[in-house]
């Protein structure tokens, strides 16, 4: 059984110092008031700062998108190939790489592409793996999101170019490596899932058609990065939807990783529909006594472990030490992700060593209706995100109401200078 501190060796040759990673949160911070796009900035810097002085021997960041037509949110990070031929935007990612990595841990960026999941106000073309858009369950909910249409051969194989060339500029920037978002029904997610992948090409039917994406794409960026990069995969263990994604599609999708030279696989679970990683789903799988036992994905990856050569690392609603020590001693997991309670507490694997009996204090809601309640509760960790961004100390309670009022506020803000910037750009 491997405690809290001991270093984890990856398959790559890189040592991290120790078993905890700060999980990824979408931010939605970037500067996009200094007129070279959708850039990191002083927020960012500050406060990728305060984590890194917190003590975690991983810090994963939130999504930076491969594709500036394609964001999960209009104040999100964009990387291409090219971005950092300008030496201003280069000195952003350098800055934001080495605020990260200033305390030991190893800084990772996640890159993604949202796919369908993408807000119909940002005035850009959703595509997917097949056509489609999202049920929330509410129409005026849904048609915050723009209808996607099927992905053409062609464009699938520019996609997995851009990820390519996104990983070599984080490594050119100086992050340690990234970690390919393939969870949460973003685009590479829906490939995998058969809810949204109909298709009849290689791209679609049977599972290893559908997972060809994914494995095309972490073959790219190894051959991009080389060895000594390290190259994760955010996988979900199920997308907890009836006929979706499951455990024993991920179990297989985690055994084909492990002939890609992949340094780590985080088991995660949910899409927007089925908000299983904020401790809700559409299928009741993640009920309240889970939520309570925190780890909401432990035993589904104990089972996907049996196919694992790489070390696993498991997140959801984790804010306790013993939570950790019992993911731990499962032999099955080497990694495990803290995402919220970092937030408010960003020194608690700092305290932890010193031997504090604390924990992460995570404030929700438990309104009746799951997409209100999850876009409360997102809400209510961007409220805090932003006081610590700002050097303020976080809140232990923030109004909901209010945090979601102003969230509103700020992305409308947001994608107005978004959609500004693809004009000036485009």
């Amino acid at each position: 059984m491997a405690d809290i501190f001991d270093p984890l060796s990856l398959p790559c040759g890189r040592t991290l110092p120790n078993r905890i990673a700060k999980a990824a949160m979408e931010e939605n911070m970037a500067d996009q008031t200094a007129g070279l796009g959708q850039v990191p900035g002083d927020a960012l810097v500050n406060l990728y700062s305060a984590w890194a002085d917190g003590g975690a021997g991983m810090i994963i960041t939130g999504n930076v998108m491969v594709d500036p037509t394609a964001l999960t949110g209009p104040g999100g990070v964009v990387l291409e190939g090219d971005t950092l031929a300008d030496p201003q935007v280069r000195e952003r990612f350098s800055n934001w790489a080495a605020a990260g990595k200033a305390g030991g841990a190893a800084m990772i960026m996640q890159i993604s592409h949202p796919g369908r999941q993408i807000y119909a106000a940002q005035g850009t073309e959703a595509v997917s793996a097949s056509d489609s858009r999202l049920d929330m369950g509410r129409e005026s909910l849904s048609n915050m999101f723009a209808p996607a249409r099927a992905m053409t051969d062609d464009e699938i194989r520019g996609l997995i170019r851009r990820f390519g060339e996104t990983a070599l500029a984080a490594k050119s920037a100086g992050f340690d490596g990234v970690e390919v978002h393939g969870a949460h029904g973003y685009l590479l997610a829906q490939f995998l899932s058969p809810l949204t992948n109909r298709r009849d090409d290689d791209w679609g039917g049977s599972l290893e058609n559908r997972a060809r994406l994914l494995l095309e794409i972490v073959r790219t960026i190894r051959d991009r990065v080389g060895e000594d990069f390290i190259l994760g995969v955010k996988l979900n263990s199920s997308d907890f939807q009836k006929g979706g994604f499951d455990v024993g599609d991920a179990t297989q999708v985690v055994d084909w990783l492990g002939a890609e030279a992949v340094d780590f696989v985080e088991i995660s679970g949910g899409t927007y529909e089925s908000a299983a990683m904020m401790g809700d789903s559409q299928d009741g799988r993640i009920s309240q006594s889970t939520v309570a036992r925190e780890a909401f994905f432990l035993e589904f990856a104990e089972q996907i472990a049996t196919a694992a050569t790489m070390p696993l690392m498991v997140t959801g609603g984790i804010t306790r030490r013993d939570t950790i020590e019992q993911a731990l001693a499962t032999d099955a997991i080497d990694l495990v992700g803290i995402a919220r309670a970092l937030i408010v507490t960003p020194d608690l694997p700092n305290r932890w060593k010193a031997g504090e009996g604390v924990s992460g204090s995570v404030q929700t809601v438990s309104w009746k209706n799951k997409a209100f309640r999850s876009v409360a509760n997102m809400a209510l960790a961007k409220a805090n995100l932003r006081r610590l961004s700002r050097g303020q100390a976080p809140k232990i309670s923030i109004n909901p109401v209010l945090a979601s009022l102003v969230q509103q506020k700020n992305q409308a803000m947001q994608t107005k200078r978004y959609k500004a910037w693809l004009e000036r750009s485009g």
